[in-house]
């Protein structure tokens, strides 16, 4: 009988799915087409359920008959350009970042996401844990965001911007804001933020009767893009891991 619960907390119990992306391996989406093709084995089993649930310290797990081993864990830092997906993959055939990091060496997963219209930094690893950590609210993580406004925004406008501002689903935390300059028509500012819900800057800027027209993220937490052309990856270095908690 399928085991259905980890009874014992202190047992590594995982879905067969969850266990391949835990390893670095392939994304969920991925194991659960190996899994229904019949090319994993649990124990010398094939295991077409991608929710079977495994003892990773007990049982032998195989794809295409070779022993399932982590991978070394590897942290990407690319320069996202406008235009491009955060996703693996995209129905109506628009490019992804999958396509800037082919030569990577292994699967991996981003941190978070960059909008198709948002471009900078966005790190990439198959440590998951490592990655629950910077995307987890409650570690208050920092990401900066270089912006443009599409109106000159009053110092009342950027003070509620610091302040916070009430959104849908909330309000929002306080945030860093400096202001770099004006144009004629816009406004250039540097904001930081430590949430990361979903097109989050621009609807800040949105509730202050403005809008997004330019938006780069240059760092998160400590780590910032630096001289890293557009469009190109480099690995993190160890201190910047440790940094970040890693």
């Amino acid at each position: 009988m399928q085991r259905k619960s980890n009874s014992n907390p202190k047992r590594p119990l995982k879905t067969l799915e969850r266990v391949f992306s835990k390893a670095g391996i392939g994304s969920r989406t991925e194991a659960r087409s190996w899994i229904g093709k019949g090319r994993v084995r649990v124990n010398g089993q094939i295991v077409n359920n991608p929710d079977h649930w495994v003892d990773l310290e007990r049982d032998r797990i195989t794809l295409d008959g070779k022993p399932l081993k982590k991978t070394a864990k590897t942290y990407l830092l690319l320069y996202k350009p406008k235009g491009y997906l955060t996703t693996y993959g995209d129905p109506e055939g628009r490019p992804t970042v999958y396509d800037l990091i082919q030569d990577a060496g292994s699967w991996l997963a981003p941190v978070g996401r960059l909008d198709l219209d948002t471009s900078g930094l966005l790190l990439l690893t198959n440590d998951t844990e490592f990655a629950e950590r910077i995307m987890n609210p409650e570690n208050k993580v920092p990401k900066t965001y270089l912006l443009k406004a599409s109106t000159r925004l009053t110092e009342e406008q950027i003070e509620q911007l610091r302040r916070g501002v009430q959104l849908a689903d909330g309000p929002t935390r306080p945030a860093r804001v400096e202001l770099l300059r004006y144009s004629a028509k816009y406004t250039f500012l540097e904001l930081t933020i430590t949430e990361g819900r979903n097109r989050q800057v621009r609807r800040m800027v949105e509730a202050v009767e403005s809008k997004v027209l330019k938006l780069v993220r240059t760092a998160i937490g400590d780590i910032r893009i630096g001289d890293l052309p557009i469009g190109r990856w480099r690995r993190l270095t160890a201190e910047e891991v440790r940094t970040l908690g890693g």
